[in-house]
């Protein structure tokens, strides 16, 4: 593990970022979480406010970012991530992939950092290859309402490399497939959230298309680490980083229904435009450069989150 220091985190108080703030301070790091909590929430991270190696600091990061003292990693999480969410936000999401990762690189390139960029697997948009190698350069549909996400993420891996190529900046790219976990929202506008939020409440269970596209669902624990060992590693450019099990979003339902003993009936709609049609990481390149791939099966990371979702579904029943 490399030595303690100092990370700033964007997006800290999102689902993602804040189990990385959480994996930080257990580490022993000092963490500052930066967030203007447009998608992010405070409440995933006030269980940190008493430590004296976490400080939060409310901040658009499309403006100038400043932090005293010595940084030695910048972490760059922020970003709306759900369709829902960008599809709501799309200036603001194209915005910070653009003016926020511009000033992201700027504060890393200032203290000396290093800096991790989370991207995406949608820069790989609806792949003609499957499974999406990091040399597939994507089919994505840039003026598509998918493509706010998909281009901001893609001219973030691009500026990022610029800083490396002109500045030697260290630069680390996470391509993040499908993570999930407890710490979502309850009506995150993703699959699995949305499916366990239906089925706990006996509702209809909305499924898009036939339901036979598949995705690859990784647990946010894995992906943490996965995450932070590329960090610490020397690795320049990007790294598919998921679980390379791939299934049918049918299959998924079936196993919510299943886990959580609904009686929800399936009810289809339209597919979205755009909707990726496949989606499975090839993580050869972080199994031989990291040692690194997935360990917690689908089916209890599914419990364990189904569980986090009954207790915040009681809680706003109370």
């Amino acid at each position: 593990m490399a030595q303690r220091g100092r990370a700033v985190v964007t997006g800290g108080a999102g689902f993602i970022g804040s189990h990385i703030v959480a994996r930080l301070l257990q580490l022993g790091f000092k963490v500052t979480c930066v967030d203007n909590l447009l998608t992010g929430h405070r409440e995933n991270v006030e269980r940190f406010a008493g430590e004296g190696s976490y400080e939060f600091v409310e901040h658009d990061i499309t403006n100038y970012i400043e932090v005293d003292g010595k940084v030695d990693y910048v972490i760059h999480l922020a970003s709306p991530a759900s369709p829902l969410d960008y599809l709501e936000y799309p200036i603001q999401t194209l915005k910070v992939g653009s003016l926020g990762t511009h000033n992201a690189l700027g504060l890393a390139k200032a203290k000396g950092a290093v800096f991790l960029l989370a991207s995406t697997s949608e820069v790989y948009g609806d792949p003609a290859v499957n499974p999406q190698p990091e040399e597939y350069w994507g089919n994505v549909n840039p003026v598509g309402p998918r493509g706010v996400y998909d281009e901001a993420k893609r001219f973030a891996e691009a500026i990022s490399l610029a800083y490396h190529r002109v500045h030697g900046l260290r630069v680390r790219i996470a391509r993040i497939f499908n993570t999930f976990g407890p710490g979502m929202r309850l009506r995150d506008g993703r699959a699995i959230p949305n499916f366990i939020t239906q089925a706990l409440e006996n509702k209809d269970i909305t499924v898009y298309g036939t339901g036979e596209q598949t995705r690859s669902f990784c647990y946010v624990d894995d992906m943490v680490k996965g995450m932070l060992k590329l960090l610490f590693s020397d690795y320049v450019g990007p790294v598919n980083l998921g679980n390379p099990e791939e299934i049918t979003i049918m299959q998924l339902v079936s196993e919510i229904v299943e886990i959580t003993g609904s009686k929800s009936r399936i009810v289809h709609e339209a597919l979205p435009e755009n909707d990726p049609k496949v989606r499975r990481p090839d993580i050869t390149r972080a199994r031989d450069l990291l040692g690194w791939e997935p360990k917690v099966g689908r089916r209890e990371g599914l419990s364990k989150t189904v569980e986090f979702f009954k207790n915040k579904l009681g809680a706003a029943g109370d």
